[in-house]
């Protein structure tokens, strides 16, 4: 007599397929295309980001300072008008909202914007405010000045 024998009966029938194991592998193509696509957009809207007060700035050649956070800024407009931020106010205004908003304290970096076409005293008038009010970090601001080729 002639038994047969089955393919696997000798773990009673039970068989395990290896085949279906989970993937143990991270996809980071996705993630990869998510941050491109991230990276361009901040790219694109990082320089809409400054200063909202238009004014063409004097030209100078001194090299631009590194910074973390965004500093408290006062421009002064062709008209002589004066901004803190965004916001446009007297020069009697300055020194308590400056005193409020800063995190710092009298060591909170301040920069001064002036327009190339507003009077210099108007300028050095805001300087000097700020200063008398104990504030020592003090920066004029100007774009790099193109030199010819």
């Amino acid at each position: 007599m002639v038994a047969s024998v089955q393919a696997g009966s000798g773990n009673g029938g039970r068989r395990r397929r290896r085949s279906a194991r989970p993937m143990a592998e991270i996809n980071v193509t996705p993630m990869v295309d998510v941050m491109l696509v991230l990276l361009i957009i901040f790219m694109v809207t990082a320089p809409l980001l400054t200063v909202g007060v238009p004014i063409e700035l004097p030209k100078s050649e001194a090299q631009q300072l590194e910074g973390d956070k965004e500093p408290l800024t006062i421009t002064v407009d062709p008209d002589g008008k004066i901004f803190l931020q965004d916001t446009e106010m007297q020069l009697d205004e300055i020194v308590p909202k400056l005193t409020a908003i800063s995190k710092n304290g009298y060591e909170e970096r301040i920069f001064v914007r002036g327009d190339r076409r507003v009077n210099y005293g108007v300028v050095m008038r805001v300087m000097g405010t700020i200063s008398v009010a104990g504030f020592r970090r003090i920066a004029l601001v100007s774009d790099l000045e193109e030199k010819p080729q």
